[in-house]
């Protein structure tokens, strides 16, 4: 199973969230999105790399992106941005049995809900959560239609713990995640992962194949 840690950093506490992805470059844990679950079908594999730390109340993530295409059409949350450049961060907390799912698309337009599998019991989030999550896109927030070239691009994220089903006062040792890579819409569609999926066809919805986050002090 794979594993790393999400190091607490207390000048996370009080930074804004284009600090954050500062803080996190220099001190967050870095992890790469590589794993080619479907390489015969998907082989294309843009290099994702991401960084992870937590505060006292929240979690927060910096993903940084190289990729040949660039698409980003959706611009209110909740809108399929898996069909976008798209990164996503799926998250489930040890002895329950819902997760939750955070996609965000590369100007930050966030899909969130809290589900039991792909489509059983799936629970969007309100609009007063998805306002909670903190979202700062390396190129802004306006969107635009598929552009093909070279493009970088980061976004940095902080999710309150709270949506997770995380209780901020009482953290546990650990929680069952995984990292994702995708952008089901474009003329390069992947679908790439941290922790790998064995399963015959693209379904990132399988925390079963979830790896292990260890909450450091």
């Amino acid at each position: 199973m794979k594993r790393t840690k999400i190091p607490f950093i207390k000048e996370l506490n009080n930074a804004s969230i284009d600090l954050s992805a500062e803080i996190l470059e220099e001190a967050g844990q870095q992890e790469t999105i590589e794993v080619l679950n479907w390489a015969n079908e998907y082989p294309y594999r843009p290099i994702t790399l991401f960084y992870i730390a937590r505060s006292n109340d929240s979690i927060f993530i910096k993903y940084s992106v190289r990729g040949t295409m660039l698409r980003a059409i959706y611009s209110n949350d909740q809108d399929p941005v898996h069909d976008d450049s798209c990164v996503e961060f799926f998250c489930k907390p040890e002895g329950t049995d819902k997760y939750s799912n955070f996609e965000f698309n590369c100007i930050g337009t966030c899909s969130a809900t809290n589900r039991k599998g792909r489509n059983d019991e799936v629970i969007p989030f309100s609009n007063a959560d998805m306002k909670t999550i903190e979202r700062f896109p390396s190129i802004g927030r306006r969107a635009f239609n598929e552009m093909e070239g070279m493009f970088e691009w980061e976004l940095t994220v902080k999710i309150p713990f709270k949506l997770m089903g995380i209780d901020s006062n009482h953290l546990p040792e650990k929680i069952r995640a995984n990292f994702y890579k995708c952008a089901d819409g474009t003329d390069s569609p992947h679908f790439v992962s941290w922790s790998p999926i064995h399963t015959e066809k693209p379904d990132f919805h399988r925390p079963e194949y979830f790896g292990e986050l260890l909450f450091e002090n």
